[in-house]
């Protein structure tokens, strides 16, 4: 599909005025592209400039970070952090520290949480945060004091009402605990809710390290039986081997699916038997070691380094490393293969043109605003149960959670149906986050 007149106008100047940020780019023509059934059919919904404030942040933070290595050597990083919707609650949104990461990439992922978040009907803003800081490699003292500067520099900006950051890719439990540490130390605050995925010694709430790919596997589960279909006996393939891969691993086992490949940054294991959970937790959570190790202790698996977890035939895939990863050529074989169904627990993990093929081929498509909305819903329930002093406990929380997923699936079904686009999940969850923070904003007047 294309653009519409006006919508493309809008488009090119968000161009014009953020040059150089192509993933950004990308994720504002997506959410143009996919809400053009709500426009058409309620023309009201461009006025006031609605599209043009949407696309706009709230407001963008850029800051130094200065810390001191083991030797003793300073080093300069950037941090940021970008609000980009409160018009439903604080600012939400997680931090990503990897070598990476730009304004760009944290205003990408900001703009996709603003319809993810509204779409866990919670009650969250929009907003996303990071550094191009690699903890990889880096002792645990390192990590501390990079997030003792970093958090002394976020302070200013973040706060239970007014922005609640979380972990992403290179921030987790150890992180989070240095973050919200340093927090306490400069506001002589316990404020437990201005940061989630937090140990729960410190108020964190149980399952929020599973929260993402379980709820990924809770939402696939929900696309099957639409179809009639079920996980029993089907192969799965998911990109990644962290926090959301692992856990989507687990879930899609324990709910009777094989999951035969996981992946890292230097390439992919596949175990046709299925993955050795125990093998992948002891390599990737215990000792943080790389996939290739997995080979030594299943000697009947392969690692290969010079394809893509793709290449492997499966019955459902599932891309749960990071942005633009299954692209044009890797939909044309998962298609070829007879893929049924496809649920990012990545953002944005599909490129435009493999989304175009998974759509002409009738390959079911769960995007990752939607299937991969369990890790901020959890949050946001962290933020509730921090509010009122209780603590949770994971079954209530793994309850909650398949809840919400089962919702947002039904949420996104029923709103492709009613914009005449019916089974397309990639508009429904579009268009449903987009038609309640409009909604929203409109309700607040011309800020």
């Amino acid at each position: 599909m294309a653009l519409d007149r006006t919508s493309r106008e809008v488009y090119e100047e968000i161009v014009r005025k953020n040059p150089a940020e192509p993933e950004f780019h990308q994720a504002v023509f997506e959410v143009l592209e996919a809400i053009r059934p709500a426009l058409r059919r309620d023309p009201g919904l461009r006025d006031a400039a609605m599209l043009e404030r949407l696309c706009e942040p709230e407001r963008q933070v850029m800051f130094r970070v200065v810390w001191t290595d083991d030797a003793g050597a300073v080093h300069v990083n950037r941090g940021f952090r970008v609000g980009f919707s409160s018009a439903l609650g604080p600012y939400k949104g997680g931090l990503r520290f990897r070598g990476d990461v730009t304004l760009g990439t944290v205003k990408f992922l900001a703009f996709e949480q603003i319809f993810k978040n509204a779409l866990t009907g919670l009650g969250i803003g929009a907003g996303k945060g990071g550094s191009d800081f690699d903890p990889a490699g880096r002792s645990d003292g390192e990590i501390m004091r990079f997030c003792q500067a970093f958090m002394t520099e976020l302070v200013r900006h973040i706060g239970p009402d007014t922005d609640v950051p979380a972990g992403d890719i290179g921030v987790g439990g150890r992180e989070i605990g240095y973050l919200f540490g340093q927090y306490k130390r400069l506001t002589n605050r316990y404020d437990a809710g201005t940061i989630t995925g937090k140990n729960p010694l410190l108020g964190g709430i149980p399952a929020r390290p599973e929260a993402t790919g379980y709820g990924t596997v809770y939402f696939l589960e929900a696309m099957l039986g639409a179809r009639d279909d079920s996980f029993s006996g089907r192969t799965a393939v998911v990109s990644g081997s962290g926090n959301v891969a692992y856990h989507a691993i687990a879930k899609l086992q324990e709910l009777g699916a094989r999951p035969i490949v996981c992946s890292d940054s230097g390439g992919y294991v596949h175990d046709p038997r299925g993955i050795d959970l125990e093998v992948l937790h002891d390599l990737k959570v215990a000792r943080r070691g790389r996939l290739s190790e997995y080979v030594d202790h299943v000697p009947s698996a392969k690692y290969v380094t010079d394809g893509t977890p793709w290449d492997v035939p499966c019955d459902l895939a599932l891309p749960c490393a990071t942005q633009n990863e299954l692209d044009e050529q890797s939909a044309l074989r998962l298609v070829k293969n007879n893929v049924r169904a496809v649920a990012e627990g990545a953002n944005m993990p599909c490129t435009p043109g493999s989304l175009q093929i998974f759509r002409e081929a009738g390959v079911a498509v769960g995007p990752g605003k939607a299937a991969n909305a369990g890790g901020v819903a959890v949050s946001a329930l962290e933020m509730q149960q921090n509010a009122a002093r209780e603590r949770w406990t994971f079954e209530r929380t793994d309850r909650t959670l398949r809840e919400i997923m089962t919702d947002i699936h039904r949420t996104c079904l029923e709103t492709a149906d009613e914009h005449g686009v019916a089974g397309d999940y990639v508009s429904g969850a579009n268009i449903a986050g987009f038609r309640k923070v409009v909604a929203a904003m409109d309700v607040c007047g011309y800020i």
